[in-house]
């Protein structure tokens, strides 16, 4: 065999009297939770002493908690019988409680909370099914109960998932109604510069928002959503408001926009009312937009309550009239190449007159022969006769035609390039010079074109910015998309581009085509009131028209649909506790409360009446909810959380951080008042959340910087727990130092820094055996030892030097109270005991394991490192090789996040992560494997994917004989060390003896069978005690010869051999390799064996990493 046994004394244990089983004196009906003896066993390769293993046993009838993961126990049972053979000894405390199986019998113990990989990966993979993630969302399938219908898979794509909706909600009203006058006004340099402006912030935005929606499942809730979930409640909750109280105006500037298409270019007549004079038009039309804008949003919010689903199958009617009023757009300009649509533009002078009440640009026309004055002479004179009192500009100058769209070729192009900006009531003119000096002030109640507004570049800038905005519509839609996290990125950024493209051609084009004087025309009263855009469309001014109405109107009602249920959602998290009764609708969900809010905040928009008015205040809302999308991905990418790693790469902090400072400038480029009021409103309802204490923990980013803050930081952490995207190994590095209080291995604490990378809590712990009235020196030289090996290593954190009467509680008070408030550990680190088989003092590897015990009763992770002085050092840098993981059960995700944690260090860089799983005799590997893909695919991991297929197969006759040798050499131990105590019992009798003349003591302390009274001499001592020990000997002897391999150690054993025979032919080769590691037993009966079933399952790995999860779930594939 070449088994090489080192014996070791134990202390305590009793002789098992002849057909006695040993395994039946255990308190514990649970069989032996093992790991194994290494098949070449330790031959004393590293230099470790029983310091490598820390923490005496405890009390052998302790009960240790269990970690429990309220997972649904697997369902077992393959099939296979359990042996029953002569070699093995079955015994009452395996019935009721065993595996049926060998495969796994190393992790039976703990099946009921750790349960099996390949039963979970189907649920793992489904998201929709996930039994991780956000605790909300598991609330929520709660209180459905029985209710809850399956969910059927969504298979909408990037293209009509995402893409075609952004493009519906980005394209609008803006681009009809406003985007001529706006580059007639601003002039095309300057309207460049606000369509680059604008649709920078949106592709900066869209960064960053593909980066947070990759970053994990997105439910429904879009950039509310990812705000709160990112950057906390309070955060979330004010930007969310805002953000609904920017979808609400939206929908007023959208129902806006319809009446002024509808009483504007469709039926001027319509208006209920009429100006006598043009000094009342203004107000005419916006009585006009408040009586027709109420009606339409009441029709429009009794749509939305009634049949909100005719909404959604709608929304794609609407954008197929959005794309052909575009195309009609671009086919007009090509059109006017060959042949300008003819659209004459009356001029008097240089000014622009308004072509309603006249048929012929003429101040007189000839009839008969007879000269007579036309209907434009009745406007600007007193009198129908030529000798009538006319007006003296009018007197003074010449009326002219000029071709509204003089087309591409024309070079209308060069006067459109500056911006012609100007107060309230500026008459519209063009290059011309015109006779005689007048004050067009007097004038401005004629016919003529003027300007209804002042006009300035920032203000232009808040009105267009609405035509860039949309660009959540993809997130919104997250739940219905058959792969989110990779059409929101792509669907987004591509609808971005694609409409800044249009939006760049058309303000050229427009430019390019449109005459001046027409371009600042905004109602287009110089061509007869038609839609100045219009005017330029192929093949009719009505393409555009019809077009933009229904894309207004769809718009309004999208907005009417989506804002009651962002304010649903929102009160629905519980956030603001005055908007509890909105999240309440009918029974189908809708919600009813929260849409008549909309109606109500909506009509105030419309009470506003002007569409130029309204355009900014949205501007704010949108622009705010912008800036903190970007905030979140500039602190989530700065905070490096174990959590952030987004699918889409192509992010950067500094973009972010741009993109933020963007939409800042853009709030007080459009309106510096605008922008301090919705900051008020959002700090006001950030302070109210802060001070009502929203108890919500989403994980956020903020919380994540408390650990770099002082006191009112550590009171917070205080509160809660971390959430599952913010937890990262907190470690508490147990390290021993050798005699002269030097660190013994300082690659534990390289390590450390690989894994930790200077983020979060690192305490390195030592315990000197002791009292600290005469250690004190020994424990201030340790701590020094350790905070230089700490620098050399370049390990972040904190010493902790503890003197204790003994190890065990030394290291046991280090894990109950090492850190301070919420900087805690929670996972442990340290080395593999090397030598615990060439100890003298098995109290070496108790220790060990009563560590194990330990952090599992405090639900703190566990990593163990072998062979830990072979691991690199910060200064090595592996070449491409493999991290291999092997996820044999469920215990927390700890495996998935160790790998991608160590490949941000630079040492781990270049190494390829592979992920195997076990497949059982009943598991089929194929699914399993493209489950497992999934998986890692919404965890955003890359790694290869590996399933080992591990058949029942007999046990062998090497793993019995294996088996027995480990029983039969603990068996010799107990015997060894009941020989030893002998020996200290017969000493104490001689010292005795010698001390205390003539005494004559009862022999209590015998070991023989009998009590027996008698005066002893040395003789007879010595007698007696050879007679005993040679009786004692034969029956240890035949006891050891007579063994049977007990049938759970069997079962384990078996487990760690056929384990450590996949795991050495598939990652010998590696440079780390990660496995579960076993729990100790139940019973500490078994402790020896389960030292031996760790060597086994260890052995041939020259790096090996054992890891044992906290009790809790540390990877989600939630945002």
């Amino acid at each position: 065999m070449g088994e090489r046994f080192v014996v070791v004394p134990v202390d305590g244990g009793v002789v098992a009297g002849e057909g006695e089983n040993l395994d039946a004196v255990e308190a514990d009906p649970a069989p032996d939770t093992g790991s194994s003896s290494s098949r070449g066993a330790a031959t004393g390769e590293g230099k470790e002493t029983l310091e490598d293993s820390v923490l005496e046993a405890q009390d052998p009838n302790a009960v240790v908690p269990i970690l429990e993961y309220n997972r649904e126990p697997n369902k077992y049972g393959d099939g296979v019988p359990k042996e029953n053979s002569p070699f093995i000894n079955n015994t009452d405390n395996d019935k009721g409680n065993s595996y049926d199986g060998t495969n796994m019998a190393l992790f039976e113990e703990e099946m009921d909370s750790n349960p099996m990989v390949s039963s979970l990966l189907n649920k793992l993979a489904n998201y929709t099914n996930l039994t991780q993630g956000a605790q909300e969302h598991e609330e929520a399938d709660d209180d459905e109960g029985p209710k809850k219908k399956t969910i059927k898979s969504p298979q909408m794509g990037t293209f009509m998932g995402v893409y075609l909706p952004c493009l519906q909600n980005i394209l609008g009203v803006i681009l009809f109604l406003r985007l001529t006058w706006i580059v007639g006004t601003a002039g095309i340099l300057e309207s460049l510069a606000i369509v680059g402006l604008c649709c920078s912030c949106t592709m900066l935005t869209a960064i960053s928002m593909s980066a947070i929606a990759t970053n994990g499942v997105v439910p429904a809730g879009g950039s509310y959503y990812m705000i709160s979930r990112s950057l906390g409640p309070e955060f979330g909750g004010a930007v969310g408001l805002c953000f609904y109280l920017g979808t609400t105006f939206a929908g007023s500037m959208y129902i806006l926009g319809t009446i002024e298409i509808l009483l504007t270019y469709i039926v001027p007549k319509a208006a209920i009312f009429v100006a006598e004079r043009k000094e009342d038009e203004v107000d005419a039309l916006l009585n006009n937009m408040r009586v027709y804008g109420t009606c339409c949003l009441a029709l429009m919010a009794v749509v939305v309550f009634v049949g909100v689903k005719y909404v959604n199958k709608l929304a794609l009617v609407f954008l197929a009239c959005v794309i052909l009023s575009i195309l009609a757009i671009y086919a007009g300009v090509i059109k006017t190449i060959f042949e300008p649509p003819d659209f004459p533009v009356c001029m008097l002078g240089n000014r622009t007159l308004q072509n309603h009440n006249f048929d012929k640009c003429l101040k007189t026309d000839i009839i008969d022969n007879l000269t007579v004055t036309t209907q434009l002479w009745k406007l600007f004179c007193d009198g129908t006769g030529l000798n009538a009192t006319c007006n003296k500009y009018f007197d003074d100058n010449n009326v002219t035609m000029v071709q509204g769209i003089p087309g591409l070729t024309s070079g209308v192009i060069s006067e459109n390039m500056w911006s012609k900006y100007g107060p309230l009531g500026m008459l519209v003119e063009n290059k011309l010079t015109s006779n005689g000096r007048h004050d067009p002030s007097q004038d401005i109640y004629l016919p003529y074109v003027v300007n209804d507004i002042t006009t300035f570049f920032t203000l232009l800038v808040g009105i267009y910015f609405p035509s860039v905005t949309g660009i959540m519509a993809g997130s919104n839609r997250s739940g219905d998309l058959r792969d989110a996290q990779k059409s929101i990125p792509i669907g987004t950024i591509l609808a971005i581009a694609t409409t800044s493209f249009i939006y760049v051609t058309c303000v050229v084009l427009f430019g390019a085509c449109i005459e001046g004087v027409l371009l600042r025309d905004k109602f287009g009263d110089s061509v007869k009131g038609n839609l100045v855009i219009g005017t330029l469309s192929w093949p009719s001014p009505w393409v555009i028209v019809i077009g933009s109405f229904f894309s207004c109107c769809g718009a309004g009602l999208q907005s009417l649909t989506g804002a009651p249920r962002l304010l649903q959602a929102i009160a629905r998290d519980g956030i603001v506790p005055f908007l509890q009764v909105f999240g309440h609708g009918k029974a189908n969900g809708e919600p009813t409360w929260a849409l008549l809010l909309t109606a109500g905040i909506c009509e105030i928009g419309i009470l506003i009446a002007s569409l130029d008015a309204v355009a900014p205040i949205l501007s704010m809302f949108f622009l705010m909810c912008y800036l903190f999308v970007n905030l979140a991905c500039a602190v989530q990418t700065l905070l490096r959380t174990p959590n952030w790693r987004p699918r889409f790469k192509y992010y950067h902090w500094a973009l972010s951080f741009l993109g933020m400072s963007l939409c800042l400038a853009l709030m007080f480029i459009s309106s510096w008042y605008y922008a301090i009021i919705a900051m008020a409103i959002a700090g006001c309802i950030y302070k109210y959340i802060e001070y009502r204490g929203a108890e919500k923990e989403w994980g956020d980013g903020i919380r994540g910087l408390s650990l770099n803050a002082a006191r009112y930081a550590l009171i917070r952490l205080e509160e809660a727990p971390p959430h599952t995207k913010n937890w990262r190994p907190q470690l508490l590095v147990l390290l021993n130092l050798d005699s002269d209080q030097g660190v013994k291995h300082p690659r534990l604490l390289s390590f450390t820094t690989q894994l930790k990378a200077g983020k979060g809590l690192t305490i390195v712990g030592n315990v000197i055996e002791g009292t600290y009235l005469t250690k004190e020196a020994e424990a201030k030289k340790a701590e020094q030892n350790i905070k230089s090996s700490m620098s050399a290593e370049r390990t972040k954190g904190f010493c902790h030097v503890v003197v204790s009467s003994n190890l065990r509680d030394g290291f046991s008070h280090l894990i109950q109270s090492a850190g301070l408030g919420g900087m805690k550990h929670n996972s442990v680190l340290m080395a593999w005991p090397g030598t615990w088989k060439q100890s003298n003092d098995p109290q070496s590897w108790r220790n060990f394991i009563e560590t194990i015990r330990e952090t599992t009763a405090a639900h703190q992770a566990l990593l163990v490192a072998k062979n830990v002085d072979s691991f690199p050092t910060n200064q090595d840098r592996l070449g491409e090789g493999t991290i291999d993981v092997w996820w044999v059960v469920h215990d927390g995700g700890m495996l998935m996040l160790l790998p991608f944690l160590l490949r941000q260090h630079k040492v781990w860089r270049k190494c390829k992560m592979r992920i195997f799983t076990v497949a059982q005799m009943d598991d089929n590997s194929i699914q399993m494997k493209k489950d497992l893909q999934m998986f890692l695919y919404h965890l955003r991991l890359d790694a290869e994917v590996e399933v080992v297929e591990m058949h029942d197969n007999d046990i062998s006759a090497f793993t019995y004989e294996k088996t027995l040798m480990m029983e039969q050499r603990s068996q010799m131990l107990k015997q060894m060390q009941l020989s030893r105590t002998e020996r200290e019992r017969e000493a104490q009798l001689i010292h005795d003896r010698n001390t205390a003349s003539h005494a004559t003591i009862n022999d209590k302390a015998d070991t023989g069978p009998e009590r027996v009274h008698m005066t002893w001499t040395k003789d007879k001592l010595f007698t007696e005690r050879n007679r005993n020990r040679e009786c004692n000997t034969n029956v240890a002897v035949r006891d050891l010869f007579n063994m049977k391999p007990n049938q759970s150690n069997v079962r384990r054993m078996h487990t760690a051999i056929k384990l450590n025979e996949v795991v050495v032919n598939k990652s010998q080769g590696a440079h780390l390799v990660l496995l579960n590691m076993p729990g100790p037993p139940r019973n500490r009966g078994g402790d020896e064996n389960y030292m031996e079933f760790l060597e086994v399952l260890l052995e041939g790995l020259n790096r090996a990493l054992l890891v044992r999860g906290g009790g809790r779930e540390v990877i989600t594939i939630y945002s």
